[in-house]
C-alpha cells in the first residue's frame, strides 16, 4: 500500500538577506513552516529572487543570512541557482 505524503504549506514574503559583500532584500518562499524549525539537522527548502547578478553571487557565497518579515533570522546553505536566473535555492536552519 502506497503512503500519500504530506503536503508542506508554503510561505511566500519579503525579508533581508545578508551575504559576503551584499545586504538588502529579497522576494523569498519557503516550503515548510519556519516556525517549527528547532536546533538540530532538520533543514526547510526555499527559494529567493534577486537581480541575476546577485543571485550568482549569493550561490557563489555559500552561506547567507536570512531575516523574515517577522524578524527571525536563518541561516541558509545554498544548494543551487541556473546562470542568468534571478533565483537561488537554499536549505534553511536556525
Amino acid at each position: 500500500m502506497a503512503y500519500a505524503r504530506k503536503k508542506l504549506p508554503v510561505f511566500p514574503g519579503e525579508g533581508q538577506i545578508r551575504f559576503r559583500g551584499f545586504e538588502g532584500t529579497a522576494a523569498y518562499e519557503i516550503t515548510g513552516d519556519p516556525a517549527t524549525l528547532r536546533l538540530g539537522p532538520l533543514r526547510l527548502r526555499g527559494w529567493a529572487s534577486l537581480d541575476p547578478e546577485t543571485a550568482q553571487e549569493a550561490f557563489r557565497a555559500g552561506e547567507a543570512e536570512l531575516m523574515l518579515e517577522n524578524g527571525h533570522n536563518y541561516r541558509l546553505s545554498m544548494i543551487g541557482h541556473t546562470t542568468g536566473s534571478e533565483l537561488v535555492y537554499f536549505e534553511m536552519r536556525i
